[in-house]
């Protein structure tokens, strides 16, 4: 099942795609990470899609990321004695703590936080902003706003705050025991939501400690204000255009989206760009042309995945969706500029024997025509170190850990082998050969790039750079773990 493409593409799981077959035809046609999204569904839901991606890596052989989406904290308006309100321009609007239902003057927003942060001046949007609503007055237990983009207003809709660092935690009570249910089956990636500030992230770390990696998800133009902290205390990133479009203005969505690419690079942390990249196809078998320009941009600009939401948990095209995504990426890495435009991109490497063996690995890797860059890793960082190079070679990594090889499947450029511990440096060449050949990656001839740690089996010794030349293929014995 090996991939013709370095970016990878993760998809959503809902009632579109909830059986095992369907699931199968996602990863086939070319899914390499399986999204849970918690804000909706059931326990039992999660877990049998679950334990069907699992089913499904065990008859491929291939391993499959499971990234779980926590829904983080919702702060939503309470109800009205009819159901909605018209709100024209310029009236005044009272948002209260007072649980009885609204009316034309009044509603109930339950989040004491809120009041505790807001100013005069501070916006509110009401219904991912089609409502705009702007503080005059406030205290403890209330807020008189005024009408800033009239319409009407129904129950239970979201409000945001794009101004405001709010004083409250991205783990709900939901989010916290859905947390331990996720870990539990063993979830890969925990994308957690609501990020406003290092802190957060330092929070979910202590309760997820090394059973999973964290991607932080960017809808917070707080979270812009401390990105750099924010990347380097995350394992990955994703840019949820969604949400973040909602509270910064449009325009500045791509811009952003470019700051952030440009920062994961940096940091060599993978990056996932997701929201509406093939919306039209929830409802249509053929993207728009903006779409297919949307996924080919965020592939040039360095991306290692791209996601689908709607278009594969609850849309009429699941599989055609994923097969569109995965055309546009190969059109995408096939022009000629691509890999110009990602080795333009490339920061300077660190002062370190890691970075100084992966910088020396896409160099020797373009001299010598290399068909693969084989890695040995044992936690995976070699591995995302050596993707951050964007060598022109794709990445062979050999772990004899299962759970680093599905941690790396978003990575870009990445296909992940289990293997056995190594003992030597001819055992290593040796098994990156036949792993090579094995693979598909190469023939008899060819050459290729292996990095690795001495003392081997350690985790952060990337110290070892070597090249060898393809054999002629063996008794088909790899080291393979079985």
């Amino acid at each position: 099942m090996r991939r013709s493409r370095n970016a990878k593409i993760i998809a959503t799981l809902g009632p579109a795609s909830s059986t095992p077959e369907m699931i199968l035809a996602l990863f086939e046609t070319g899914v390499d990470v399986f999204r849970l999204n918690f804000s909706h569904g059931t326990r039992e839901d999660h877990q049998a899609r679950f334990e069907a991606i699992r089913w499904i890596e065990s008859v491929t052989g291939r391993p499959i990321g499971i990234l779980m989406d926590l829904q983080g904290p919702k702060l939503r308006i309470g109800s009205f004695k009819d159901g909605s309100v018209d709100l024209s321009f310029n009236r005044e609007f009272r948002l209260d703590l007072d649980p009885a239902p609204g009316d034309p003057n009044r509603v109930c927003l339950p989040h004491p936080e809120i009041f505790t942060a807001l100013v005069p001046g501070t916006d509110l949007l009401v219904d991912d902003g089609k409502m705009r609503l702007r503080v005059v007055d406030c205290g403890a237990d209330f807020a008189l706003t005024q009408v800033k983009v009239a319409g009407t207003i129904s129950e239970r809709k979201g409000v945001n705050l794009p101004n405001v660092v709010l004083p409250i935690s991205p783990l709900t009570a939901k989010d916290r025991s859905d947390l331990s249910f996720g870990l539990e089956l063993g979830v890969d990636w925990v994308a957690l939501s609501f990020v406003q500030r290092p802190e957060d992230v330092l929070e979910a770390r202590d309760l997820i400690g090394s059973r999973a990696l964290i991607m932080s998800k960017l809808e917070k133009p707080a979270a812009i204000d401390n990105l750099d902290e924010i990347v380097a205390l995350s394992d990955g990133i994703m840019i949820a255009r969604g949400d973040l479009g909602v509270e910064v203005p449009l325009e500045r969505v791509p811009i952003l989206q470019r700051r952030i690419l440009r920062v994961c690079r940096s940091q060599g942390k993978p990056v996932v760009v997701a929201t509406q990249m093939l919306e039209s196809m929830t409802s249509s078998p053929v993207p728009t042309r903006a779409e297919a320009s949307d996924v080919a941009a965020a592939v040039f600009e360095g991306a290692d995945a791209v996601m689908l939401s709607a278009e594969s948990a609850s849309g009429r095209y699941p599989c055609e969706a994923v097969r569109v995504m995965n055309s546009i990426i190969e059109g995408a890495e096939g022009e000629a500029h691509a890999g110009l435009y990602n080795e333009i991109k490339r920061d300077k490497p660190r002062q370190s024997h890691a970075d100084a063996i992966c910088s020396a690995l896409g160099v020797t890797a373009h001299l010598i025509e290399a068909k693969a860059t084989v890695a040995y890793t044992k936690s995976g960082s070699s591995t995302i170190r050596a993707a951050r190079e964007r060598p022109p070679a794709p990445i062979l990594s050999l772990t004899p850990s299962i759970s680093t090889a599905r941690q790396l499947a978003p990575v870009w450029g990445v296909h992940s082998l289990v293997v056995n511990e190594i003992e030597d440096e001819a055992s290593m060449t040796q098994l990156a050969c036949n792993a090579t050949l094995g693979a598909g990656f190469g023939k008899a001839g060819d050459n290729i790039v292996i990095i690795a740690g001495i003392p081997f089996g350690v985790s952060g010794t990337t110290n070892l750079l070597r090249t060898a030349t393809l054999p002629e293929p063996s008794d088909g014995s790899d080291n393979r773990r079985s």
